[in-house]
C-alpha cells in the first residue's frame, strides 16, 4: 500500500463522515465537502441494527450513540376511534422490531461521526462538486467555489437526490414509492408518551409521534400519491406545503389539529418523496457512489442508516487492501450488493398496507394490529417488522488500521 493517499467525499451527513473516519484511520487525507452552509443538525428518527451497530461498536462510538438514544419504548398503534389498537414494545419478544435498540435522530449520529473524525478529516461546508475530470495518476475535482482538488478517488455520498452523482456521469432514475412525508417538530404535550403513534385517518394519510431526548415530539405527516406525480412534480415551497398539509389533514381527528398548528413555528421542516435508488453500477473509472446516492432503500426499508454505515466501512475496507482502486471499488461492489438488494424488498403493495384508504381497510388494519399484538403473538408481529439486518459476513479490517 502506499502512502498519502486522498479521497474526496461529497456529503457529510451519515455515509460521508463514516467513510471519512474509516480513510482517514487507514492513513488516507481526507476532504468532505457539504452543500449546506453548516453541520445539519436537524431529522427525524432513524435506527441502526444488526451489522451497522457492529460498525460502530469497532469504531469506538457505540456507546456514546447508545447515551444520545431518543428513548422511545416501541410502536403504538391508533384506531379510528382515537384509542390504542396494539402495541409492540421494543425488545419484548427478543427480535429487533420497528423500534430499534440504537434509535436516535439522523442529526445527532451525524454530529456524533463529525465528532468522530475531528482533527484528522477536513470539512468544507457551503460548496459543491461541479466537474470531475480524470488526469494521468488521479481525478481532478472542481467545486461551486473555485476551489480544485487532486485526489486518487471521489465519493458521492449526498443522499437520495444526489447532484454529485450526475456530475459523475450516473444517469440513475429515482424509484418513487408513492408516499410523501413531512417531518417537522412540535412541543411535548401531558397526554404525550414515549411510545411511536401511528394513526390512520383514512384517504391514504397517516400522522406519527415521536419522542426526542429534548423534550419534543417529531411529527410526521404521510400521504399516498402517484409515484408519477411524484416523479414530476414541482417542489412546494415551505409556505404551499403549509397551506397544502392544512388543507389535507383538516378532518383527520386525533391530535392532527395541534400537529397541524405546529407547523406555522416549526424550524426544522422539511419533506420528500420517499423512494429507492437502484444504480446498476456503483462506480466507474475512480468515481464511485457510497450511501443514498448509491443504493437508497427508503425510511420504509428501515435499513437506510444501517447500510450508510456498513457500506462506508466496506468501501473504505477494500480501499485500504488494495493498491488498485478499481480492484477495491469491485470488491465493495460484490461484498454489499446482496446485502442492498435484501434491503430494498419492501413488504407487498408497498405503503398501501399501512396507510389505509378506505374506512374498511382503516378498521381492518387495526384489527389486524389488535391481534398480532396481542402476548401470543406479538413475536409474530415484531418478526413482520424486522430487517434483514446481518444478511451480510462482515469483513474485519481492523489489522489494517493506521492511526
Amino acid at each position: 500500500m502506499t502512502s498519502s493517499r486522498t479521497a474526496l467525499i461529497a456529503g457529510a451527513s451519515i455515509a460521508g463522515p463514516a467513510l471519512a473516519h474509516w480513510l482517514s484511520r487507514y492513513g488516507w487525507d481526507v476532504t468532505v465537502v457539504e452543500r449546506a452552509p453548516a453541520p445539519r443538525t436537524a431529522g427525524q428518527n432513524i435506527d441502526v441494527r444488526g451489522v451497522g451497530a457492529t460498525v460502530l461498536e469497532r469504531m469506538g462510538i457505540r456507546d456514546a450513540v447508545a447515551a444520545r438514544r431518543t428513548g422511545e419504548l416501541g410502536a403504538s398503534f391508533i384506531g379510528p376511534d382515537g384509542k390504542v389498537a396494539g402495541v409492540f414494545p421494543a425488545g419484548a419478544s427478543g427480535v429487533d422490531g420497528a423500534t430499534a435498540e440504537l434509535e436516535i435522530l439522523r442529526g445527532d449520529l451525524s454530529d456524533l461521526l463529525v465528532e468522530a473524525t475531528a482533527g484528522e478529516v477536513e470539512y468544507v461546508y457551503g460548496d459543491h462538486v461541479t466537474e470531475v475530470e480524470d488526469t494521468a495518476d488521479g481525478v481532478r475535482v472542481h467545486l461551486r467555489s473555485g476551489a480544485v482538488h487532486d485526489v486518487d478517488v471521489v465519493v458521492a455520498a449526498d443522499g437520495l437526490n444526489s447532484t454529485t452523482r450526475e456530475v459523475f456521469g450516473f444517469r440513475v432514475p429515482v424509484h418513487h414509492i408513492g408516499l410523501e412525508s413531512t417531518y417537522f417538530t412540535i412541543d411535548r404535550a401531558p397526554e404525550d408518551d414515549d411510545y411511536w403513534r401511528w394513526y390512520n385517518p383514512g384517504r391514504g394519510r397517516s400522522v406519527q409521534l415521536r419522542p426526542d431526548p429534548y423534550g419534543g415530539i417529531r411529527a410526521v405527516l404521510s400521504q399516498l400519491v402517484s409515484p408519477a406525480w411524484a416523479a414530476g412534480s414541482v417542489r412546494r415551497t415551505r409556505a404551499e406545503q403549509v397551506k397544502h398539509l392544512r388543507g389535507a389533514f383538516a378532518d383527520a381527528g386525533w391530535h392532527t389539529d395541534r400537529v397541524l398548528d405546529g407547523l406555522v413555528t416549526a424550524d426544522d421542516l422539511y419533506y420528500e418523496h420517499l423512494g429507492q435508488v437502484k444504480a446498476p453500477q456503483w462506480f466507474h473509472g475512480r468515481t464511485v457512489l457510497a450511501g443514498d446516492a448509491a443504493h437508497c432503500a427508503s425510511p420504509l426499508s428501515g435499513m437506510g442508516t444501517t447500510l450508510a454505515l456498513t457500506g462506508a466501512y466496506v468501501l473504505a475496507g477494500e480501499l485500504a487492501r488494495h493498491d488498485d482502486h478499481t480492484d477495491a471499488f469491485f470488491e465493495y461492489e460484490r461484498i454489499m450488493r446482496p446485502f442492498v438488494a435484501r434491503a430494498q424488498k419492501l413488504p407487498p403493495f408497498g405503503p398501501r398496507l399501512a396507510t389505509p384508504v378506505s374506512r374498511f381497510g382503516v378498521a381492518a388494519f387495526a384489527a389486524v394490529v389488535k391481534v398480532v399484538s396481542s402476548p401470543p403473538l406479538r413475536r409474530l408481529g415484531d418478526k413482520v417488522a424486522s430487517r434483514p439486518a446481518d444478511a451480510v459476513d462482515l469483513p474485519d479490517y481492523r489489522a489494517l488500521v493506521r492511526l
